[in-house]
């Protein structure tokens, strides 16, 4: 029989009745109540007391012609270089700015040193966590693909444009000396090349000038031979004038005194780089490659867009959205507090209990 009647309950009895969970919180409501206050004033009081956040922001842009001349300083064709262009020097500046490795050195060289003694023996992960949400770097939109915004909060308004302006200065330095190492290491294996043709030219200028000591050795013997002092002097003759030639035949025809001479001038030459063809060209292109690196001067990789300033309020403040998650909280809290105390309640209404539903249906 009671079986029956217990089947006979319709299917939904088993199931939660508002009525009877309504009924339930109403006998709770003071303690939802207190605890909703309590979570809410919590919340409140948190939000009241807690220090205001200051933000600073620099907007950066790519740089003029101008501001990037001296690294084209000397980059011709002539000269075997390729001047630089703005996309290529703030594609730099802009690589190290969102870098990585930027980041961490920051943090560890500048951020950390920064912070109270307290606070750094914590986790580095959590601090650095901390730390890439205080600082942020972000393209400004899609449209504008080379206009970067750089964020940094913080509680005092100095710190944050101060943390803003060196970090932009740190990746401003890190951009130039890559540049500049690149330009150094460009001009450096072409300056080689050209000490390598100086050499050569060397060589083959003391090689000359030994084979030219050889032919007019040769050359004297033969004058002191025929025994001729002194060159002839006659006009109109083209054999003379082939003497004056170390390729031609009648060398000899210079006489002994000459030839002797001559010999004695090149024995004694202390440098045969006056005498080589191009040599001069070549050095003032190597001390021109020697010196590039060191003559790039006041060169900029970016400039900023706007004046940085101090900022005189604090970020939008969030405190009526933190209350308001305060009393959702405090609310939901509450509820589960009053069902588990109805539940362990000796007296309670029973919510899953099938006999007191069907009794409160009807």
């Amino acid at each position: 029989m009671h079986m029956q009647e217990t089947s006979s309950l319709p299917a939904e009895a088993n199931e939660i009745d508002l009525k009877v969970l309504a009924y339930a919180l109403w006998r709770q409501r003071f303690i939802i109540i207190a605890i909703t206050a309590v979570v809410t004033i919590l919340a409140a009081s948190f939000t009241f007391f807690s220090k205001p956040i200051y933000e600073a922001k620099v907007f950066v842009i790519p740089p003029t012609q101008n501001d990037i001349a001296n690294y084209n300083y000397g980059r011709t064709v002539e000269n075997e270089l390729s001047p630089y262009t703005i996309k290529e020097v703030y594609g730099v500046f802009t690589r190290n700015l969102m870098a990585e490795s930027l980041r961490r050195e920051f943090f560890n060289n500048y951020y950390l040193p920064s912070l109270p003694e307290s606070e750094r023996s914590g986790s580095q992960d959590k601090l650095y966590a901390e730390f890439s949400k205080l600082l942020m770097v972000s393209l400004v939109n899609k449209e504008s693909s080379d206009r970067y915004v750089v964020v940094a909060q913080d509680e005092s308004a100095a710190k944050g444009v101060e943390l803003v302006g060196k970090y932009i200065e740190r990746a401003s330095e890190l951009a130039k000396k890559e540049i500049k190492k690149d330009i150094g290491s460009e001009a450096d294996v072409l300056a080689r090349n050209i000490r390598q043709q100086i050499a050569s030219l060397r060589d083959v200028g003391l090689k000359d000038r030994e084979d030219s000591i050889i032919k007019l050795r040769e050359a004297l013997l033969v004058a002191e031979a025929i025994g001729l002092d002194r060159p002839p002097i006659i006009s109109g003759n083209s054999a003379v004038e082939i003497a004056g030639n170390l390729d031609g035949q009648l060398i000899y025809m210079r006489g002994t005194k000459a030839l002797k001479a001559e010999i004695e001038n090149l024995e004694s030459r202390n440098s045969d780089d006056p005498f080589i063809k191009k040599l001069r060209m070549l050095q003032a292109k190597y001390d021109f490659y020697s010196s590039l690196e060191s003559s790039i001067l006041n060169v900029e990789v970016y400039r900023t867009d706007g004046v940085v300033e101090l900022p005189d309020s604090p970020v939008k403040s969030q405190k009526s959205l933190y209350v308001l998650i305060g009393l959702i909280a405090g609310l939901i809290l509450g509820v589960l507090v009053a069902l588990i105390r109805n539940y362990l309640s000796s007296d309670g209404v029973r919510l899953f209990d099938s006999r007191s539903v069907a009794k409160n249906r009807q």
